[in-house]
């Protein structure tokens, strides 16, 4: 059985590391470029969250972080969209 996605999903812890890691990007680009610092933080994040919050699942924690991988995807992908519309309404 797959780790609950939908928990994945909704985890406010994740989802605040990731705008928190968007916010970071965005200041400094300049220096790091905006790719690299978002696949890794997407990584961290995968791993740092089954980690550090209570085991609510009993799956092994590369499945874990697979679907934190993927999960983390679409949420960049949206906070990433959402800025940049945002950004060129101003």
């Amino acid at each position: 059985m797959a780790p609950p996605i939908e928990a994945q999903f909704l985890d406010p812890f994740r989802i605040g590391l990731l705008i928190a890691l968007v916010y970071t990007m965005l200041r400094n680009r300049a220096a790091t470029g905006t790719r690299l610092p978002l696949a890794a933080g997407a990584l961290f994040v995968a791993v740092i969250v089954p980690l550090t919050v209570s085991p609510t699942t009993t799956q092994p924690l590369w499945l874990v972080v697979a679907t934190g991988l993927v999960v983390n995807a679409v949420w960049l992908g949206v906070i990433v969209t959402l800025w940049r519309v945002i950004a060129t309404r101003k």
